[in-house]
């Protein structure tokens, strides 16, 4: 990992804020936004850079034509595009990557002097960015609880489930490589609890 930095002196203190899908992480990141602490969303980047409008739009049309319309990216043809095709895949990843890290620098800049940031960022350990954090939280739940958030989600099926699964480092090895973890399969209160016990302890008030 990165070398840690002294919250609230040199740099803030990184932490890397991960877990695999339907294991809770949007509504972690809202609670480290409820306790002060700036969040940078990597999944809401990319909705801005590919929304109407977005910087990221034409680029995309000019590779994968008819993926995009007057709402920008139609996230469905887009899918349907690259799902499968590693190579299809990588070229868009090397259209997306770079302007999600230009935001993160500039979110960075913008919050130098808090104590603390976090990055939201879903693959975390799959493509390499726990290497730049200083301190990695992973939000995990039960199989059975991951499996019910997910499947009532408007268009998922347990294939598409499996699949989204395959390409994602297994729950329990997140948890492994992980500085912490917090578990999303309590009550919403508890793992509120749980937030505010990690954020004081990472802040260095306990």
């Amino acid at each position: 990992m990165a070398e840690p930095g002294v919250p609230g002196r040199d740099r803030p203190l990184i932490v890397g804020l991960t877990g695999s899908i339907g294991m809770g992480k949007t509504t972690v990141a809202a609670m480290f936004e409820e306790l002060g602490v700036p969040v940078f969303n990597a999944d809401a980047a990319v909705h801005l850079l590919q929304g109407p409008g977005g910087a990221l739009v034409g680029a995309i049309e000019a590779e994968f034509p008819g993926t995009t319309g007057p709402q920008g990216v139609d996230r469905v043809k887009l899918g349907a595009a690259v799902f499968g095709d590693p190579a299809r895949l990588l070229r868009l990843e090397q259209i997306v990557h770079p302007a999600v890290d230009d935001l993160r620098r500039a979110f960075m800049e913008r919050h130098a002097a808090a104590p603390l940031l976090v990055l939201d960022i879903p693959l975390l350990f799959e493509k390499g960015g726990w290497e730049r954090v200083d301190s990695v939280v992973v939000v995990s739940a039960g199989a059975e609880a991951q499996a019910a958030r997910v499947l009532a989600r408007p268009g998922m099926t347990a294939e598409k489930f499996r699949q989204i699964i395959a390409l994602q480092v297994p729950d329990a090895e997140k948890r492994a490589r992980a500085d912490h973890v917090i578990d999303t399969g309590a009550s919403l209160d508890q793992t509120r609890r749980a937030v505010a016990a990690l954020v004081a302890a990472l802040q260095g008030r306990e």
